[in-house]
């Protein structure tokens, strides 16, 4: 005899029970055991700031466990002061009821400072802001597979110039470390007359469709010329980082290349006229008459000469 309840109903009356048939239904995860499963960074705040939820990658990211993230401010954890600003206006979008999502400088437990891609998202009540719900992930990690396979010397900055990723390219062409290029501005290896031409290659405000210009940068013990491609990493309101992709400008290489030739060859003519200068004024102290006002003649060529190499024609 049928009890008349339907397979559904008998679901439900044995999860009621406090068992479950676990062959005919299936597991449905958690909240929590979804949110830890999660690649990303999730961490979720009230309006003040103060962390109420902290996923795994949280904790990896950031170094900081949930035990001690959760209750703290969210500035004291992730923020650092580069990003204070920035964080500012994440939270006045969100009040007006939009998202955020961009290229974020964010500070682990061990002070390292790191790009990552963040997005902000709002939770609302009855229209009103109760908390916010972020994702984030190390951008270095998510595009470090394309720029190691770059020629260029791939970078990935801040607003600030600092440096939160390098690829080994910058150590084959310009000698620089990698583990001492991350965390500094990029502006220490910059020359001190080129700053300006490359703050203006980071300014976006017009956004320009190219930006590239010829700066000097530091190898070894010398400055070398080298080509620099800056694109924007996003492109929404708020973005803070940018990829400079460098490499030698052959261009200006050449040019440097010529300059030196000119100026070795400059200095042998130089030489060679001078030591014609003196030949001339031995041959002129025992010229007979007939000829010696046309060694004079030729003295004073080679002296003009020399002058106009000097003053005029200087490499």
């Amino acid at each position: 005899m049928q009890s008349g309840l339907s397979a559904r109903d008998h679901e439900k009356q044995g999860a009621q029970a406090g068992f479950m048939d676990t062959d005919t239904l299936p597991l449905h995860p958690s909240a929590d055991e979804l949110l830890h499963a999660l690649g990303h960074a999730v961490i979720a705040t009230n309006t003040r700031g103060t962390v109420l939820s902290w996923n795994d990658a949280a904790e990896q990211l950031y170094g900081w466990s949930a035990a001690e993230a959760i209750g703290r401010d969210i500035t004291e954890v992730t923020v650092p002061e580069v990003s204070q600003q920035a964080a500012a206006e994440i939270m006045a979008a969100l009040r007006e009821g939009r998202p955020w999502s961009g290229g974020f400088p964010v500070r682990s437990r061990s002070g390292e400072v790191l790009h990552a891609l963040v997005t902000d998202t709002g939770v609302y009540r009855d229209g009103e802001l109760i908390g916010i719900v972020g994702a984030s992930l190390n951008l270095g990690d998510a595009v470090r597979h394309l720029m190691e396979r770059s020629s260029d010397a791939a970078v990935l900055v801040d607003e600030q110039a600092l440096v939160s990723y390098a690829s080994p390219a910058v150590s084959n062409l310009f000698g620089w470390p990698v583990d001492e290029v991350v965390g500094t501005p990029l502006t220490d290896r910059i020359h001190p007359e080129d700053h300006q031409a490359f703050a203006e290659l980071l300014a976006s405000d017009p956004p320009r469709p190219e930006r590239v210009g010829e700066l000097r940068v530091r190898t070894d013990d010398a400055w070398s010329w080298v080509e620099v491609a800056v694109t924007d990493l996003y492109t929404q309101p708020g973005s803070q980082g940018h990829v400079c992709n460098i490499r030698r400008s052959e261009r200006l290489a050449r040019l440097e290349e010529r300059e030196r030739i000119l100026e070795a060859v400059h200095s042998e003519v130089l030489q060679d006229l001078f030591a014609a200068a003196l030949e001339l004024d031995r041959a002129l102290m025992h010229a007979a008459p007939s000829s010696a006002a046309r060694i004079d003649a030729a003295r004073d060529a080679v002296g003009r000469a020399m002058h106009t190499l000097r003053e005029v024609v200087r490499p």
